[in-house]
């Protein structure tokens, strides 16, 4: 920026005037916003689809725009479109199509694409009534549902941001997302939140009212609105304000933030721009190749604050058509297969701890199979696994992307033989289909896993099943995803195929392939933080190249493998780096009845674990004392007579203790040097849960909390 425009950029007036602009025969108001880098609305009115000019990548404030790094071919070309026009394009194509369905009362209620867009208007129209200003922001609040749906699309629709907020935040939390998002609404699920929002409410000095979507509504409360009656009102409105708002609109303006896991300190606000979003969900359009509207579905029940699930249940359907099933609200805590099993979804995303929730559940199955159904599912297993290995050498040696061909004549077709014998097909039918019609995912032909890392070896084990996972990365601040593998070219250890049109690099590496921090960059980078350059600056440099965190490399395939993240990064009093995921992982696959593993060791002479042991989890998703049903067995074999983790920690039952150490002994024989031996453990009182703090929303260990939590356990490792 010049020096000009840093002065313009120092104030934002307190209220915005309002102009007069011709729209046809009206003449109405908008809002004459100065925004910060001194655009003026009144001169770009040709929204939503608009580029507004400006000269930088990089923005943190509100009413601020952002270049689009625009490619010259490929995907990086590709128009950029708003939300809004998004929302236009698949109307005009499939106007009476299923967009959205909801279970209500035991049947599915659906809505179409036009009708998903006069509910977005509407209730954009309501927001307006009820004072939502240009680049404030609509917080919303709950599970998934058309309602969460439509709010967030009505904000940005409105010329506001879209906030969603974690349904296990706190009040104080809440108040964070709110406060600095300049909320001026905030859309509640229900009661139980709507308290949360009135316990803060007289703190919040943007706040102009709070629209519940579900159960009864207190309305004699001041600012506290129904859903219904914000339909009605917006109903109500004449279509003039909203159209103009959407003229002002532009592509290359923040339309969503997203607040990060907030690990470390205070939950950052990642400012993604219409482009960011729509054209990331473009390219995993690309990716996938085969999509196919109006007849794939999926079922949305991933945490909507997240931007995983923000980019492909809302964006990526619209790009393509796909129906979205809502979930019910206690889907991860066991309802998920029973909806899974009536939508039989075509496409299904989930993260890891799902996958490892479903593993458990067969192998539950399977161990109380007779000999005989297991013998058969063992030689399925095993056909399985040849058929696909054969596919993927098939596709990674011949080459989906122009790659060289590294294999012979012979090997090619010994592979072509592996994967289409009669023995794959008897076990597909007596065997594959079964666990499919079982989980749900018989129509499937998309599995994937995000978010976090995901053992190779459950991986293999769903494989071997004939549901191949594929590996998808990214981050909030590259509005979701960087890379995506598509079947059959991937390997069980990446992280998925770089997207097209991205570019990557390694940062202190000699190779252009690394290994060394991940680099990002491309359309899909964020805007900046709200309102703190100082760590927008430390996360993306001058050239535009998105800073990650994680350190990685890449192959020949253009396959990315992750091998730690600098924060977590343990470093040994002797120096040596040591990346604590793989190394957990390796422990969990030998002790298939440890729940959680949290590996020990920065600035310490040497490895030690934490290790919780799997428990029953009660209707709330709270971890009870009581061992899971089949932990309980692998006790029981083992010859102890416990039943309950505080009764195994009481006694420091030797059974229990003994196949630990045997487990962890097996998993050090994996080690790459003696300092990535473990050398101590300790079974933990109670094993991890999204209540009691250890788990983020997407199910991901909060080690700082477990570090803290358990610090005396932890010092008593290395006491002398």
């Amino acid at each position: 920026m010049d020096a000009d425009s840093e002065q313009k950029n120092d104030t934002i007036p307190a209220a915005p005037t309002e102009i007069c602009v011709e729209n046809g025969e009206d003449i109405v108001k908008v809002s004459n916003m100065q925004v910060p880098n001194g655009i003026d609305h009144q001169k770009y009115l040709n929204g939503p689809d608009q580029i507004i000019p400006c000269d930088s990548y990089i923005s943190c404030r509100p009413g601020e725009y952002v270049k689009i790094r625009m490619g010259s071919r490929g995907p990086a070309a590709e128009p950029p479109v708003s939300v809004p026009g998004l929302l236009n394009r698949i109307v005009a194509r499939y106007p009476n199509d299923t967009a959205l369905a909801t279970k209500k009362d035991g049947k599915w209620h659906k809505i179409t694409y036009k009708q998903y867009q006069d509910r977005v208007r509407t209730i954009a129209k309501g927001f307006l009534k009820l004072g939502l200003e240009r680049f404030h922001s609509v917080c919303i609040l709950g599970f998934n549902s058309e309602q969460w749906f439509i709010a967030d699309l009505a904000a940005i629709h409105a010329g506001g941001y879209a906030a969603g907020i974690y349904t296990t935040n706190s009040a104080e939390a809440c108040f964070h997302c709110l406060e600095t998002s300049r909320a001026n609404i905030c859309a509640v699920q229900d009661k139980k939140q709507l308290d949360k929002i009135l316990s803060i409410q007289s703190r919040l000095k943007h706040l102009k009212a709070i629209v519940q979507w579900e159960g009864p509504v207190d309305t004699s409360i001041p600012g506290v609105y129904s859903w219904e009656q914000v339909m009605e009102m917006g109903s109500k409105e004449p279509d003039t304000q909203l159209n103009n708002i959407l003229k002002s609109i532009s592509v290359n303006e923040c339309c969503t933030l997203v607040y990060t896991s907030g690990t470390v300190g205070q939950p950052k606000a990642v400012m993604l721009s219409h482009d960011n979003l729509t054209w990331d969900a473009y390219t995993i359009s690309e990716r996938c190749r085969d999509l196919r509207p109006t007849y794939d579905c999926l079922v949305s029940f991933l945490p909507l604050s997240h931007v995983a699930a923000q980019v492909v249940d809302i964006y990526t359907t619209l790009t393509n058509a796909v129906t979205v099933y809502f979930a019910q609200p206690d889907a991860l805590k066991g309802s998920l297969v029973e909806t899974l099993k009536e939508v039989r979804p075509t496409r299904f995303l989930a993260v890891p701890r799902v996958w490892e929730k479903m593993h458990e559940k067969i192998m539950a199955v399977g161990a109380s199979s007779g000999s005989m159904k297991r013998y058969i599912a063992t030689w399925a297993k095993d056909k399985g696994t040849q058929y696909h290995l054969a596919r993927i050498n098939g596709a990674l040696s011949a080459g989906m992307s122009g790659l060289p061909i590294d294999f012979s004549l012979a090997e090619i077709i010994k592979y072509w033989q592996d994967g289409t014998t009669c023995g794959y097909k008897m076990a597909k039918s007596l065997v594959f289909s079964k666990v499919r019609d079982n989980l749900g995912l018989d129509r499937c032909t998309t599995f994937v896993t995000a978010a976090a890392p995901l053992s190779p070896d459950i991986k293999k084990f769903f494989m071997s099943l004939d549901i191949p996972i594929m590996d998808a990365f990214g981050m909030s601040e590259a509005a979701g995803a960087h890379t995506l593998s598509i079947y059959p070219k991937f390997k069980l250890d990446s992280s998925g195929e770089i997207l097209d049109g991205t570019e990557t690099k390694f940062d202190g590496s000699t190779s252009i392939n690394g290994p060394g921090e991940i680099f990002m960059r491309g359309r899909h980078v964020f805007m900046g933080y709200l309102n703190d350059e100082e760590k927008t600056r430390a996360t993306v440099d001058d050239e535009g190249w998105l800073h990650s965190g994680d350190v990685g490399r890449l192959d020949s395939n253009n396959l990315l493998y992750i091998t730690g993240r600098i924060k977590e990064l343990l470093i040994t009093a002797g120096g040596e780096n040591i990346a604590p995921v793989l190394i957990e992982q390796t422990v969990q696959s030998e002790l298939l009845h440890v729940g959680y593993a949290v590996l020990i060791g920065d600035k310490r002479k040497f490895l030690s674990i934490l290790l919780t042991l799997k428990a029953k989890v009660n209707g709330n998703g709270d971890a009870l004392d009581e061992l899971d049903t089949e932990t309980r067995k692998w006790v029981a074999n083992l010859g102890s007579k416990a039943t309950t983790i505080s009764e195994i920690v009481r006694t420091k039952d030797p059974l229990v203790h003994k196949a630990i150490e045997d487990g962890i002994a097996r998993a050090n024989k994996h080690a790459i040097s003696n300092a990535q031996k473990i050398q101590k453990f300790a079974i933990l009182p109670a094993d991890f849960s999204l209540n009691s703090g250890e788990l983020g929303p997407t199910l991901k260990i909060k080690r700082n909390v477990v570090y803290e939590k358990y610090k005396d356990i932890i010092e008593g490792f290395y006491k002398e």
